[in-house]
């Protein structure tokens, strides 16, 4: 009996031997060939990657021409060197860093000059308004009131002069700004909506590129043509209404105030509702033109499904790079918008700051007058930022409706 149990007990402890010793040799052979599948695995991903990368790129350099858009930027960028077909491929491939340091050496630039610009200004409204409150203040040692009303008026229009010098600048640079972003996008369209073509269909491409000629001469008929001498006309009423102690024309100021903000919103408002009507309508016609001509080919007998599958993969290459057009077009207008904005939006904290710095001291008519310029300059800020909107809208639009393949 106790021999039957050591014979037992001894095989037993023999085959745990043996699979304890085949289980460890396989455990090192397993995790190779884990690595060595993760390894394939990733070379295969990133062969698939160069792959498309490569694809993208052959289909924009047969389909698509940037040398319209590439003179337009030279000239908006000329120290940038930018090229619109390598920013469009680095935006596809994920790689934002050249649109993140065109924007921050923008604001630097934009900055630096905006505070040396408007330096000097702010420097002399301080000293306007002292001078002011030192006559104000001395009025008693005048025998006569006369000169000392004389000598604030003098002041007076020196600040006037000053601060509609300083308003003439940033009209410039708000019209500048606007006449820039609409040239670009007038070289943008032509390939943009091409690539709408390719990728959606004809019928989707020539109602938005209708829709994008339309927002340009609205806004040169309406922004340039209309709204801005409308501020030109708000700034002097602005600064005359505090050349006397009673406001005459803050009735008036008022008005033109809400004309050019309800003219900027029905604006917006109409060009988001024309975008979203065509986006409901148009990729709708093209997606229905489209399905009659796969069903077709699809029936073919023999060669339909292999059809079918390169079409597929050609009109996903086509969305893609629609997608990477627009994308780049949209990084630029907004590199357009901001550099006027930077350059008021400076302007306009330094004639608040000068406001508030001399309200204490000054005459409440020298106060309003600055703070009058501020609000001015603010105005032209939603022009540009009403401008900017519109077009990026649209480009939003366009690339959300037409994505589908």
């Amino acid at each position: 009996m106790r021999r039957k149990i050591a014979r037992v007990f001894g095989v037993t402890l023999l085959l745990l031997s043996f699979f304890f010793l085949w289980g460890s040799k396989e455990i090192p052979v397993k995790a190779a060939d884990i690595a060595e599948n993760e390894k394939a695995e990733y070379e295969a991903e990133t062969e698939y990657e160069e792959t498309e990368a490569g694809d993208v790129r052959a289909y924009m350099e047969e389909k698509l021409e940037f040398d319209d858009i590439n003179r337009e930027l030279e000239g908006l960028f000329p120290d940038e060197k930018l090229d619109f077909g390598e920013t469009v491929l680095q935006i596809l491939s994920g790689d934002l860093s050249v649109s993140a340091d065109l924007l921050k050496r923008l604001c630097a630039d934009q900055l630096t000059y905006a505070f040396q610009v408007n330096q000097e200004s702010l420097i002399h409204m301080l000293l306007i308004a002292l001078i002011a409150a030192i006559f104000t203040k001395f009025a008693d040692v005048f025998d006569s009131r006369q000169i000392s009303d004389i000598s604030f008026y003098i002041l007076y229009m020196l600040m006037i002069a000053l601060c509609l010098n300083a308003f003439q600048s940033a009209a410039e640079w708000t019209e500048d700004g606007i006449r820039l972003l609409a040239d670009f996008m007038q070289a943008l369209c032509p390939v943009y909506f091409l690539a709408v073509s390719l990728a959606k269909g004809s019928v989707t491409a020539a109602a938005f590129y209708n829709l994008i000629l339309l927002l340009i001469f609205l806004i040169e008929l309406l922004i340039i043509g209309f709204l801005l001498p409308v501020i030109h006309i708000y700034m002097m009423m602005k600064v005359l209404n505090y050349l006397s102690e009673e406001e005459y024309l803050s009735r008036f100021t008022e008005l033109i105030e809400t004309v050019v903000s309800w003219t900027l919103k029905t604006m917006l408002a109409c060009v988001i509702g024309l975008n979203t009507i065509q986006g409901l309508i148009m990729p709708a016609v093209d997606s229905v033109k489209r399905s009659a001509v796969a069903r077709g080919v699809e029936a073919i007998p023999g060669i339909g499904d292999a059809v079918s599958g390169t079409a597929e993969v050609i009109l996903g290459t086509a969305v893609v790079v629609k997608n990477g057009v627009g994308a780049a077009g949209a990084v630029i207008c907004f590199a357009l918008c901001l550099a006027p904005l930077i350059q008021i939006g400076v302007m306009v904290l330094f004639y608040k700051l000068a406001a508030a710095l001399v309200q204490p001291v000054a005459d409440k008519r020298l106060t309003g007058c600055i703070g009058g310029m501020a609000d001015g300059c603010q105005l032209l800020m939603r022009m540009i930022f009403t401008a900017g909107i519109l077009f990026l809208i649209t480009i939003a639009i366009v690339a959300a409706t037409t994505s589908s393949v």
